[in-house]
This record gives structure tokens, sequence and C-alpha cells, in this order.
């Protein structure tokens, strides 16, 4: 479903140039579950972006369901991030005076879903995640768990086939991250791709594969369950505390 073939990224800081991401080369299956993790400024938050279509790369191809994404117009790239790929963020986005209910129901109103079809896919989005029972609260009324799986539910309301999370537990104690990997690991059991960027090696280990990026190149690709218990460190990466909650 995803190729990416001699990726790269540079950024201008001040007089300096950083280069985000090297040559990356990596395909990822649909209905795959990824899991992206590096120390910060390794360049995952990058490459997803990259994957979303929300940035382009300075040099190399991204061909997505085999199309050229960089041959596409704004217009089309729009289409694509509307249509086929949806976003989890770490901290939820959610806009305050809305429910919940209104909150997935945005980007159906950008698409111009009718109101029938809307009303529909809220109910069926906002049940996937368990939480039909709070669509009238606002995200204040919410926990942090609850507000993410709303999240989750606007991401899919239209259906993508891919699911990009970006630190989607960072925010989150250990018994709501759990609910929240429970409801992505669902959708991905029913063929969503689920790519997941992720400093936690407990998020990680639940993924088909890790990519280990370094530098802003994939150093490492090996299996979740391949993923070490106590070694952190010799791949360049901290230890999480462990939750209190």
């Amino acid at each position: 479903m995803i190729e990416l073939a001699g990726i790269r990224r540079t950024f201008r800081v001040g007089d300096q140039e950083v280069r985000a991401l090297v040559d990356i080369d990596a395909s990822f299956e649909a209905g795959e579950y990824i899991a992206l993790m590096g120390p910060s400024g390794s360049g995952k938050s990058t490459l997803l972006n990259i994957l979303g279509c929300l940035d382009r790369p300075d040099a190399g191809t991204y061909r997505l369901a085999g199309r050229e994404v960089g041959d596409l117009s704004s217009h089309e790239l729009t289409l694509v991030r509307r249509h086929e790929i949806g976003f989890v963020f770490q901290f939820f986005h959610l806009v305050p005076r809305l429910t919940a209910a209104r909150n997935v129901e945005l980007p159906m109103l950008f698409a111009g879903v009718p109101r029938r079809e809307r009303r529909r896919r809220v109910e069926a989005a906002l049940a996937a995640v368990d939480i039909s029972n709070r669509a009238d609260h606002r995200p204040d009324q919410l926990s942090g768990g609850q507000r993410q799986r709303v999240a989750i539910a606007r991401a899919t309301v239209m259906e993508p086939r891919i699911l990009l999370a970006d630190e989607p537990t960072g925010n989150l104690d250990r018994d709501s991250s759990e609910r929240v990997l429970e409801v992505l690991e669902t959708m991905n059991a029913k063929g969503l791709t689920l790519v997941v960027v992720t400093h936690d090696p407990r998020v990680a280990r639940r993924a088909d594969r890790v990519l280990l990026l370094v530098d802003g190149q994939i150093a490492k690709s090996f299996r979740g369950s391949e993923l070490p218990a106590g070694n952190l460190a010799a791949l360049g990466l901290p230890t999480p505390p462990e939750s209190t909650s």
C-alpha cells in the first residue's frame, strides 16, 4: 500500500540545514501495524507528516496505493487526506465548544456528506470506540482517555484505509492507554493500516513491525515482539518511567 524510496527532508534552522530524513526506503502492507520509534529529533514526526500528505519530501518517491504522491495536485492531496488517511494526535485537538458527536461530525461537514448519513456514521463511530454514552458531552466533561477515543472516532468516521497516530497514548494513564490501544488494534484487525509514533516500548511491542529511526535514517527494522524488554539504551532509546496510575 505504501512504498517509500530515497525519501529526504531538510529544514533550514537559522543558518544551518537540518537533515530530518535521509534516504528513507520502506514499504508498508495494507492492514499492517507499524510502530515508529527513535530518540527525539530522529525524524519520526516528519516521516508521519509525509505519510499523511501534510508535507512533501525534498527528494525521493512516495507511492500510495500505486499512485505517485508527488504528482498529485493540491486538490488531489486534500481528497487523499480527507478520504484515505485519518490522523490521531497526542493532544486530541478537539473543538472545546462542540460535543463529542459534533466533533466527530466535523470531517463530514467539510466533505459535504448528507445530514442523515452524517448522523448514521457518527453513531457508528462513537459505538466503535465505546463512547456512545458521552455523545452529548463537551471535551472538558470527558477524561483524557475518553477524549482520545472521540478523536479516534473523528479520525475514522470517513472510513480511511490508513490511520496515523502520533503518540496517541502519550498523555494517558496506563488503563486509558490500554483502552485506546484496544480500540486501535480492533480497527487494525478489520483491515485498517495503522502507523503509530511512540516512545513507549509497551506500545511498540504490540506492533507487527517496529522501525527504529536514528538521525533521520531507519537504523533497524524488527518485529514488535523482538523489542528487548530491558535494553532500550542499546537502541538509543530512553526507558520511560512506570505509570503510577
